[in-house]
């Protein structure tokens, strides 16, 4: 198995990335889709959340609402680490459990952790074992902020709050062993995710 932590901040392209590293291929342990998934109704992270912020954070369909969590956490350090508190340990223990299911394969397992460097500029890489490399999508904090609002709506304010909330550009590219530039167009991308496979196929099974 190689294993490969991919890494990115909000609206870099990060998942595109990564799904296009699936189309060639590669088995995807998404740490986003993991915790949505966990933050689903009745599930024990869903209950915490609750029982911290109330039926405030739940829609109308009894889902929850996470631009009501974003407004209670994202500008409040003491809330968001409230939330990583409540998120994280469950994150990590289903990670390490399907990272466990592809143990002793030829699979090239790419682990998309958006928090792999915090705002702090800490990386979290050791706590996942013997990764063959950490790849970082990295794109101009313009372009990103131009994204967010174009494509999912942000305002742009709260797009550049956001960004200014997470590891700095340059925290992140420290740790990388590999970065792919996505301030292009979609083929740009397609083309700097091809020489990146091809760079991951090489690296040694552990």
């Amino acid at each position: 198995m190689i294993e490969i932590a991919l890494t990115g901040g909000i609206g870099s392209g990060k998942s595109t990335v990564a799904d296009g590293f699936v189309d060639r291929g590669a088995l995807l342990i998404d740490a986003d889709r993991i915790v949505r998934e966990l933050q689903e109704p009745g599930r024990p992270v869903f209950e915490a959340m609750v029982q911290r912020w109330g039926a405030a954070i739940v829609a109308e369909d009894g889902t929850l609402d996470r631009g009501a969590v974003a407004e209670r956490v994202f500008n409040d350090a003491d809330e968001l680490k409230a939330l990583g508190e409540i998120v994280h340990p469950a994150l990590y223990n289903e990670i390490e459990r399907r990272r466990g299911l592809n143990s002793g394969s030829d699979a090239v397992v790419i682990l998309d952790l958006p928090l792999l460097v915090g705002a702090d500029g800490t990386s979290i890489a050791d706590q996942f074992g013997e990764i063959a490399g950490i790849v970082v999508v990295d794109a101009d904090p313009e372009i990103t902020v131009e994204r967010l609002v174009a494509n999912r709506g942000f305002d742009e304010a709260d797009a550049r709050a956001r960004i200014a909330n997470q590891a700095s550009r340059q925290d992140r590219i420290a740790v990388a062993d590999r970065v792919i530039d996505n301030s292009g167009d979609l083929a740009a991308l397609e083309r700097n995710i091809d020489r990146a496979w091809e760079w991951i196929t090489t690296l040694p099974h552990k």
